[in-house]
C-alpha cells in the first residue's frame, strides 16, 4: 500500500510572534519552526497502517528551503522517501494554492490513501486536506479517530458533535484528515536520523498556468497579536439567586460549563 501524508511546518507554539511592517505575515527571520501537531498523528497513522500492511510512506511538504527540516524530521521517524514543492511563497498562501500545489506533485504517485492532518497550527482554515482530495478526484473523510484496511477499501471512524461517532467504509484511493490524539507518537532514534541522511527527497516544481487553480483565493489584509485584558464582573444578591447568575454566566459567557 501507498501512502501519502501531507505536513507542513509551522511557528513553534513557545515562540512570541513578531509582524512584519506591513503586518500582513510574520518575520520569519525571528522565528523558530516545528512539524504541525495534527499532520506529525497522521504521519504516525501512515506508518502503523506500512507496519501492519506493507507497503511505502510518502511525506510532502510544500513552501521554502527550510521546510526540508519537518520532511527530514519525517523521515527520521521511519517515512520511506519526501517530496518538496520548493516555493517560498507558499509559506503564507490560503488552502487552496497550498493544495494545487500538493496535489500537481502528488498526481502521478497513484497513491492508495493519502493522509493529512486536521488543520494547522498557524493559519488552521481545515481547507487543504479537503481541497487536495477534490483536485485528485478521490473520496475524502474528515476528523478521522480510527482508521481500518479491508477489503480493497478503508473503514473510518469520524468524529462528530455532542460526543458522537460515526462509521463509514470508502474506496480507495482516498484522503482522510486526521483528528490530533489518535494514537501516540513515535520520535527520531539516532538510527532513524543518520538513515534520514540517505533517504530520497523529490524537489517539484509549482503548478503553472492552469495547474496552479485561477480562483481568487484568500489574500492576508493585516494580522493583529491578541490583546490582553482583565474585566471583574460581581455577582451579588440572595445566595441563591447569585449562584444561579453565576452559573449563566459561566455557562453562556464565559463557555467554562
Amino acid at each position: 500500500m501507498k501512502i501519502a501524508v501531507c505536513i507542513k511546518q509551522v511557528p513553534t507554539r513557545e515562540w512570541q510572534p513578531r509582524l512584519t511592517d506591513d503586518r500582513t505575515w510574520i518575520r520569519e527571520a525571528d522565528a523558530s519552526f516545528e512539524m504541525n501537531e495534527p499532520d506529525a498523528y497522521a504521519l504516525e497513522e501512515a506508518l502503523r497502517l506500512r507496519e501492519q500492511h506493507g507497503g511505502e510512506v510518502v511525506v510532502c511538504s510544500a513552501g521554502p528551503a527550510r521546510v526540508q527540516q519537518v520532511i527530514r524530521e519525517a523521515l527520521a521517524r521511519g517515512a520511506d522517501r519526501g517530496v518538496h514543492v520548493d516555493d517560498a511563497s507558499l509559506a503564507s498562501a490560503d488552502g487552496f494554492t497550498v493544495a494545487s500545489a500538493l496535489a500537481h506533485a502528488m498526481r502521478d504517485e497513484a497513491f492508495d490513501l493519502v493522509l493529512t492532518g486536521l488543520q494547522s497550527d498557524d493559519q488552521g482554515h481545515a481547507q487543504t486536506g479537503v481541497a487536495i482530495a477534490e483536485l485528485l478526484g478521490i473520496p475524502h473523510s474528515t476528523i478521522i479517530m480510527d482508521v481500518q484496511i479491508a477489503d480493497g477499501g478503508v473503514r473510518v471512524k469520524r468524529e462528530l458533535e455532542g460526543g458522537w461517532f460515526q462509521w463509514l467504509t470508502m474506496p480507495m484511493p482516498a484522503l482522510l484528515t486526521i483528528q490530533s490524539g489518535i494514537n501516540q507518537l513515535r520520535y527520531a532514534t539516532l538510527k532513524g536520523i543518520m538513515a534520514a541522511k540517505k533517504k530520497e527527497i523529490r524537489s517539484a516544481a509549482p503548478p503553472q498556468g492552469a495547474e496552479a487553480g485561477q480562483l481568487p483565493g484568500l489574500r492576508i489584509i493585516g494580522l493583529s497579536l491578541p490583546s490582553k485584558a482583565k474585566q471583574t464582573r460581581l455577582v451579588s444578591g440572595p445566595p441563591a439567586e447569585a449562584a444561579a447568575e453565576l452559573v449563566r454566566l459561566l455557562r453562556d459567557e464565559a463557555r467554562a460549563l
